[in-house]
């Protein structure tokens, strides 16, 4: 299986984690849903769950509070981004046009992080590895298998991407036939997520936003699950050059998808 124990790539996604009103709920339901382990982490981490897929960390899962005079964040699932250097990044992401929403920190020996918005509003987080180098399984069934931006301005967004985090744009191998245009996102060559413009059919208002997908071994089997356990489905399972899909959201109201993928077309 795909295991990783050293730091990412720059550039590359490394982490996720999900911001919930109701953290314990959360787990209960990802633990139901996708097989992980997990339980509520010590107070001197803030409660923070690093959840587990066969002993390896998965993804994170955290409480929503409030900071200072701002409210609470929405449920909400988060990309983090690879960072030698964070408060470098930072000050990249800064003069390239993004907005930094939570300012670099240490997060014990682990690492450092920040969370910031690009310039049409869609928010990511940046990971500097220290002893925690990020997901340790990815791309099997239960793990995360793809990050895509969803961006009201697709010139604007690769440009900042490029410029900031090192991350380049290009069409998509096997997507040509998508009159809108699906693009992969790459660092030094190597294809690290995807980007579109926003869908006509999208909700009135929806925000230029990071989607994860997590990979299944039957989408439709976990839709019913997610339906049964009190998720919302917000486009049924369907065929696509990647795979079968489905867009979903969880009791709380976090988006994501999943997808049990298969090889490209060579």
């Amino acid at each position: 299986m795909p295991e990783f124990t050293a730091p990412y790539q720059p550039g590359t996604p490394c982490w996720v984690d999900l911001t919930a009103s109701d953290q314990q709920a959360a787990l209960d339901f990802y633990t139901g849903l996708f097989g992980w382990s997990g339980e509520i982490g010590p107070a001197e981490f803030g409660g923070y769950t690093v959840c587990t897929l066969k002993d390896h960390p998965v993804a994170g899962v955290m409480a929503a509070q409030a900071m200072d005079d701002q409210p609470a964040p929405p449920t909400v699932w988060t990309t983090y981004f690879a960072s030698t250097d964070a408060q470098a990044t930072s000050e990249a992401i800064s003069r390239n046009g993004g907005t930094v929403l939570l300012p670099v920190m240490d997060v014990m020996d682990l690492g450092k992080m920040m969370v910031a918005a690009d310039p049409t509003g869609a928010v990511f987080g940046v990971w500097e590895a220290r002893q925690f180098p990020g997901a340790g399984i990815v791309n099997e069934s239960g793990a995360l298998v793809w990050n895509e931006l969803n961006t009201s301005d697709r010139e604007a967004a690769s440009t900042f991407y490029a410029e900031a985090l090192g991350i380049e744009t290009s069409p998509m191998e096997g997507a040509e036939d998508d009159a809108a245009g699906y693009y992969a996102l790459t660092v030094n060559g190597r294809t690290v997520g995807g980007l579109q413009t926003l869908r006509e059919g999208v909700p009135s208002g929806t925000p230029s936003h990071w989607l994860i997908y997590f990979s299944v071994d039957n989408v439709d089997r976990t839709v019913a699950k997610l339906s049964a356990e009190g998720g919302t489905v917000m486009k049924p399972p369907f065929d696509m050059v990647a795979g079968r899909m489905a867009l979903v959201q969880d009791p709380q109201g976090a988006p994501f998808a999943v997808i049990a993928p298969q090889p490209m077309e060579s």
